[in-house]
């Protein structure tokens, strides 16, 4: 069997590389991080460049990733069937619970976030389609490790990181609180990805009843949660949609 192409694996790494950190970056710097020749990353960069999948600022020289990959990026996204059975739902859903909505599938020992609703406010946002969360402290981490055995194999071999003082990082910790999961239905998370920030998600099925990724809903702790926890009504909500999206997916009623 034929082996990796290596220009096309470095082509891949520089493209990882400017979707994270720095929103540009030079050639130097590209070259360095990943341990290239300068001409052979700037042979790279040209390419990819020629291509639309990177673009060069014309007066700093920087690169940056190009429009070409943002289309091929919304049009996988556009024909996922979660996502499209989802694009109502979750509107719905930022729309009664006043928080921001997402919708996340398993993605390389992650959630992958495919569909983000902004929170109905006039406060600014950043669109989060594209962006990778932790299994082992999020709300759709913790909801798709409850109910999905790949997932919870992925979570157990991730590198588990604490993010914060609340970040549960202790494995007969994880497994009670998956328990509770599944046992009440849906996920929470409670300042354990972010200070100040809380969640709630719910399990999506497909025609099988097989769990096909989660949603949710994330915002200020003192929104989301009252003196009991998590505000009933949010996890009302979050059902309700979890479940209207299961149903266009030919789960049936549950």
């Amino acid at each position: 069997m034929p082996g990796p192409i290596q220009s096309l694996e470095r082509a891949a790494a520089i493209l990882r590389l400017l979707a994270g950190g720095e929103r540009r970056l030079g050639l130097s710097d590209v070259a360095s991080s990943l341990g290239l020749a300068k001409g052979t990353t700037h042979g790279i960069l040209r390419t990819l460049q020629q291509e639309g999948f990177v673009e060069q600022d014309p007066v700093s020289g920087k690169y940056q990733l190009g429009a070409e990959l943002l289309r091929l990026g919304n049009s996988y996204l556009d024909v996922h069937e979660l996502r499209a059975r989802a694009l109502v739902w979750t509107d719905d859903l930022a729309r009664s619970s006043g928080e921001a909505a997402y919708l996340g599938v398993l993605h390389q020992q992650g959630v992958l976030i495919v569909h983000h609703v902004f929170r109905p406010d006039d406060s600014r946002q950043v669109l989060e389609v594209g962006a990778m969360q932790p299994l082992h402290c999020t709300a759709l981490g913790k909801v798709l490790s409850a109910f999905d055995p790949v997932a919870h194999s992925e979570a157990a071999e991730a590198e588990w990181t604490a993010l914060t003082a609340r970040t549960l990082t202790d494995p007969a910790l994880f497994e009670e609180e998956l328990a509770l999961v599944r046992a009440r239905g849906w996920g929470a998370d409670l300042e354990e990805t972010w200070d100040g920030v809380a969640s709630v998600a719910a399990p999506v099925y497909d025609r099988r009843r097989m769990p096909v990724g989660a949603v949710g809903v994330t915002g200020a702790v003192e929104r989301v949660c009252d003196a009991e926890g998590v505000r009933s009504r949010l996890v009302a909500a979050v059902r309700d949609c979890a479940r209207a999206v299961s149903r266009d997916l030919g789960a049936g009623r549950f």
